[in-house]
């Protein structure tokens, strides 16, 4: 599993040119599930996410978490993170889950972020989907 988290002043996904879900600061989460996940995965993962301290705090310092700052979280399923582009120039993706396994651990990672944060957003599963961002830095984190 991938996670690209990008600190965000606000982010959206629009679906057929019309906007699905948006949130103001916070975590703009690109995840991608690869074949071998589980659910450990997902909890491993998205304890981290939400333990990461990269708010400023009072002293200009990256020490606070999304709970601290009562941030938000807009989560968008992206397999091209399994990507593997280690030979030739057009990119793999058998490394990536299969459709229902992704969308179920998708779901659940969802799921588990609704529990620990006030609002969680996310894309439209399997579609092509158009992100927008305002990346707050920039402050990009890769999870693995």
């Amino acid at each position: 599993m991938k996670a690209v988290i990008q600190r965000v002043r606000q982010a959206s996904v629009a679906v057929d040119g019309t906007v699905c879900s948006s949130i103001g600061s916070g975590y703009l989460v690109l995840l991608g599930v690869a074949a071998e996940d589980s659910r450990e995965t997902v909890a491993r993962i998205v304890k981290k996410l939400l333990a990461l301290r990269i708010f400023a705090d009072e002293n200009g310092k990256t020490n606070l978490s999304i709970r601290d700052v009562g941030g938000s979280l807009l989560i968008v399923s992206q397999f091209t993170l399994c990507a593997d582009t280690r030979h030739g120039n057009r990119p793999s993706f058998t490394a990536a889950a299969p459709p229902a396994l992704a969308k179920e651990l998708y779901e659940y990672f969802i799921m588990l972020c609704r529990r620990e944060i006030g609002q969680v957003e996310h894309g439209v599963f399997g579609a092509h989907m158009e992100v927008a961002l305002i990346n707050d830095g920039p402050f990009t984190i890769l999870l693995e």
